[in-house]
């Protein structure tokens, strides 16, 4: 691990048990943890303005290197002065390697790659190889062959300015066997140092690097990447790869994985972002979370509730919200839930207005936040346990503290 407060410090303030409350102090500003990542992909968070964004109380957004490798390009945002200031937000960015769209491309989502369904994304794209180079593959916009190595990864995330660069990484398939994962465990760790040798070389000085562990389900291949990366000049450490079929697997691999890293380091959860996951996720050690469920959710007219026989959601579409004045969920301070009842909601999600989407990303964004703000208070006042005890129970976050 690298210690470098010119890139990134982790302070931690408060634990309690494994859980624990810090600071990581980025050139852009402070970000609390626990803390969820909400993605700005493509350099927008879906349907809401950056300073909508950072009104809610974030301090962090996840964009995309794949995707702005695409479009617009690496070099349009460095004119413009990097992706900060082409996407008008001040705060911290990091920046995902490109390492999972390449399983995407292949597999479609975890989901569907582990249901073998193998849906795959985005149109015209397409994995064309995965080679000790990196990766070729064809662009979604017009099908044109790119190729995406650890040194072109990290060339495109200096040329966004984020403060914290993920290494190119594969992300290995559930179903691949255990001689695969292998081998494909060894060749991220072979990335992950050719990433840091070009970043030592010529990636911007106050950018911080975060290694990911892989691994697949096998506890002595996670043990080794674990290993790896924290013998390695890195800043931080991400927890990627598919994590198995369910949420008892999930806890499984974490739960040989966790105790492997550093305690001091400042520790990622790649893609996982459900509410009864994040609770579980800071009783283990993790600081930071990112994934599309606020967003995708509100895309298919979901809401973000305390209702845990309903895996914390609403669907607003539903008949039964015809005619319901009740608010999504009662004392949320969204623009939603203050100004709008379900029936409303009901009506402009089943019409597909483009307000319905940005109503509800708001909700859900603002009801993640608030599951945090209270996870991170817990944890100061020593009242974690309960306090997750209660959310998995149905409490909303406002009355769980």
């Amino acid at each position: 691990m690298r210690h470098d407060p010119a890139r990134l410090t982790f302070e931690i303030h408060a634990r309690d048990g494994d859980a624990r409350r810090g600071t990581l102090q980025t050139p852009h500003g402070p970000v609390e943890t626990p803390a969820f990542i909400p993605l700005a992909t493509k350099g927008s968070v879906r349907g809401m303005s950056s300073r909508e964004i950072e009104g809610m109380g974030y301090e962090l957004v996840l964009g995309n290197t794949y995707h702005l490798l695409v479009a617009p390009g690496p070099e349009r945002i460095a004119a413009a002065g990097g992706l900060h200031e082409f996407m008008g937000w001040e705060k911290a960015i990091i920046t995902d390697s490109g390492g999972f769209q390449v399983f995407s491309l292949a597999h479609g989502g975890v989901s569907q790659e582990i249901k073998g369904s193998g849906r795959k994304m985005y149109g015209l794209a397409k994995t064309l190889g995965i080679e000790e180079e990196g990766v070729r593959f064809r662009s979604y916009k017009d099908g044109s062959e790119l190729m995406l190595s650890p040194e072109e990864s990290m060339r495109v995330q200096a040329a966004l300015g984020s403060d914290i660069a993920l290494v190119f990484d594969e992300c290995t398939p559930f179903h691949a066997d255990r001689e695969y994962t292998a081998r494909s465990t060894e060749r991220t760790h072979r990335w992950l140092k050719r990433c840091l040798d070009w970043h030592e070389a010529n990636g911007p000085a106050g950018q911080a690097v975060f290694g990911i562990i892989q691994g697949g389900t096998h506890a002595d291949l996670r043990e080794e990447s674990c290993a790896a990366v924290s013998a390695s000049a890195v800043d931080g450490i991400s927890i990627g790869g598919t994590l198995g079929r369910d949420k008892e697997e999930m806890a499984e691999v974490l739960g040989f994985t966790v105790p492997h890293l550093p305690v001091e380091a400042p520790k990622h959860l790649l893609g996982i972002g459900e509410v009864d996951d994040l609770m579980r996720g800071i009783a283990i050690g993790l600081d930071v979370f990112d994934c599309a469920v606020p967003t995708r959710l509100a895309r298919h007219g979901m809401a973000l509730a305390p209702l845990p026989d309903k895996r914390f959601r609403i669907d607003v579409r539903k008949p039964g919200e015809v005619g319901n004045r009740e608010p999504l969920v009662p004392g949320c301070p969204c623009i939603a839930c203050a100004d709008y009842d379900r029936d409303y909601l009901n009506y402009i999600s089943k019409s597909e207005e483009l307000t319905a989407v940005r109503l509800l990303v708001d909700h859900n964004l603002t009801y993640m936040e608030r599951l945090m703000r209270g996870a991170r208070e817990a944890i100061s006042a020593g009242g974690f346990a309960d306090y997750s005890e209660k959310i998995l129970a149905g409490a909303a976050p406002w009355s769980a503290r």
